[in-house]
């Protein structure tokens, strides 16, 4: 049984990379499908399945964990019993890696939004275009902030489904799209963690502490994933460009500071100076929010955040992204490739691979 899996295992990681043909079927027949059931099973419950599934799964490893050390203690009488057990969890952890790359792992094979949409032949001397990027960034946070106003998360999840819905041709948009307040919230917040998607529930799970102005990004964000988007600088250039394309300002604003924290992280490391001269002019409400995430940052941060990046880290690159947890950071230039772009795509539905 277990080299069954294992061989089966071997050869999806080879069928899938750099296989069109696979990706499409995968796409088409399994995962779109299953995110459809997963949604119209869970969606009716208010709180999140994944993380109540992920409780038990911790209950049941403390379980065999004692189990495991009961057994070593009596490793004499108890060494079938042990084998056995190891061999078994040997087994539950590859039929769960299975059901992760079938229900939606898979999906980090997919080529970038970039490659997909045909922006990347716009993207050339990053650095240099980073500080018109910025400026950008800046002119319309100014521009939108007086009219910036908090919405309820129940408000931003309806919202988001229906921009997705009205934008993007996501397959998962009539029953595959929803976004639950996280069980785990105070924990998420020592943990530096602002959402995540649970791969075999296919729900969006959201902290929903984090601030107003922060929420309608993140819930863009993961409705990206319940849509196929794997890649995390991918998922936030999806949300980016779905929160631009609507008439909503609260959505506007949280997409263009979301973004512009990623660019001007990377003007300080460019030029401290530049990035100093853009931070000066924006707007009061702009520079209160960024306080306000400094202050949560502080307040959080410690030994929990800096573990969990650092598991993240190695859980991005060992599903095809180089970069790790930094290619969050990967959306800047597809974003202003993607404004370079914008008036040749107006009203045209953002495609989704």
């Amino acid at each position: 049984m277990l080299a069954i899996i294992i061989v089966l295992l071997t050869a999806l990681e080879y069928a899938f990379p750099g296989n069109p043909h696979a990706m499409s079927f995968y796409t088409r027949y399994m995962f779109r499908p299953y995110q459809s059931f997963r949604n119209l099973l869970f969606g009716y419950i208010p709180i999140s399945v994944g993380d109540l599934m992920y409780c038990f799964g911790i209950l049941l490893i403390i379980i065999l964990l004692i189990r495991w050390v009961y057994f070593l203690i009596r490793i004499r009488t108890h060494k079938d019993q042990l084998f056995t057990s190891f061999i078994h969890t040997l087994i539950t952890i590859c039929v769960l890696y299975a059901l992760f790359i079938f229900g939606w792992g898979a999906n980090y094979y997919k080529p970038s939004l970039a490659h997909y949409w045909r922006i990347n032949d716009t993207i050339s001397k990053p650095d240099s275009q980073l500080a018109a990027f910025d400026g950008f960034l800046v002119d319309r946070l100014n521009t939108y902030a007086p009219h910036y106003h908090t919405l309820s998360f129940k408000i931003i999840d309806t919202s988001s489904r229906g921009y997705y819905k009205r934008f993007t041709d996501s397959k998962s948009k009539l029953s595959g799209l929803q976004a639950k307040p996280s069980l785990f919230n105070f924990l998420m917040q020592h943990l530096g963690i602002q959402g995540y998607y649970n791969p075999f529930t296919g729900e969006a799970q959201v902290n929903r502490f984090l601030p107003g102005f922060m929420l309608p990004f993140v819930v863009c964000h993961e409705m990206a994933h319940q849509s196929g988007v794997a890649n995390e600088g991918d998922a936030n250039l999806m949300a980016y460009v779905v929160s631009t394309a609507t008439n909503d300002t609260a959505f506007n604003y949280s997409a263009y500071l979301n973004i512009w924290l990623y660019v001007q992280s990377r003007m300080r490391y460019k030029d401290s100076t530049m990035a100093k001269k853009y931070m000066l002019q924006l707007n009061g409400l702009t520079k209160a929010h960024i306080d306000t995430l400094r202050a949560i940052r502080k307040k959080y941060q410690g030994t929990m955040s800096n573990y969990s990046s650092m598991f993240y880290d190695e859980y991005l690159r060992l599903h095809s992204q180089k970069g790790g947890i930094h290619s969050y950071s990967d959306v800047i230039m597809a974003a202003w490739a993607w404004e370079q772009k914008r008036p040749l795509l107006k009203d045209s539905v953002i495609k989704i691979p």
